[in-house]
Parts: C-alpha cells; sequence; structure tokens
C-alpha cells in the first residue's frame, strides 16, 4: 500500500470528506502516516518509521491502524493541543454524528480529521 498524496491533499475539503466517511479508511491512514512522519518505501514497499517523533516511534515502529487500534486512536486524540480540541466545531461547523450513525469507526474518523486539521493549524506559513 502507497502514499497517495496526490489524490486528497490535506485541505479543508479533503476533512470535510473524511467526516463525511468518503475518503477510504486506507487513504485516510496514509495521510495520517505521513503527517506524523512515516515513508514509504518504495524500493521495500513498505513503510518505514526514521522520521516519526518520540513517542510515536517507540510505540508504533510500524504505523498504526487507527481506525481499528483503540490505544492508538487514544494515543492520537491525546496528542492535540487542548487550544485545538474543538477544531472541528469551530472551523468546519461539524456538529457531530446523530445517535444513529454513532459507531467506533466514524467516531475514530473524526478523531483523525480533528487531530489533522489540528496539524494543519500548527504548520500553516
Amino acid at each position: 500500500m502507497g502514499f497517495m498524496n496526490l489524490a486528497y491533499p490535506l485541505t479543508i475539503e479533503t476533512l470535510e470528506a473524511i467526516l463525511r466517511d468518503e475518503i477510504p479508511d486506507e487513504i485516510l491512514l496514509q495521510i495520517i502516516w505521513h503527517c506524523l512522519g512515516y515513508q514509504f518505501n518504495c524500493a521495500e514497499n513498505r513503510w518505514t518509521c526514521d522520521e516519526v517523533p518520540p513517542p510515536w516511534h517507540e510505540n508504533y515502529p510500524e504505523p498504526p491502524d487507527f481506525i481499528n487500534n483503540r490505544a492508538a486512536i487514544v494515543q492520537l486524540n491525546r496528542s492535540i493541543a487542548a487550544e485545538h480540541k474543538q477544531l472541528l466545531k469551530q472551523e468546519l461547523g461539524f456538529k457531530g454524528y446523530k445517535i444513529s450513525q454513532l459507531n467506533p469507526r466514524l467516531t475514530r474518523r473524526a478523531t483523525i480529521a480533528n487531530w489533522l486539521l489540528s496539524y494543519l493549524r500548527l504548520n500553516a506559513s
């Protein structure tokens, strides 16, 4: 599974598509792995963690599956700065999911989208 950054650039539109569940989980994971510093080595056909900062590097030498790994998504959520916890609501007007939609997969996608929005704000030029 290679990184497909050209298909989904990290934009507000991409974040909204994540929340609407329009981007496949596999692609979503590739986006966040790239932002965390994981790099896809085409020659070896695998992701590497040489540029991943601690504690991610130590805890996840292989890119974590944030959709299916509760511990990874909890660590991701905790890594969002307190002042950025409400960015989805403040900047995208995201009101959450309806009760009938609530499931771990969708709430984890929202956590990932919030982390990515925080990443955008922290790395804006």
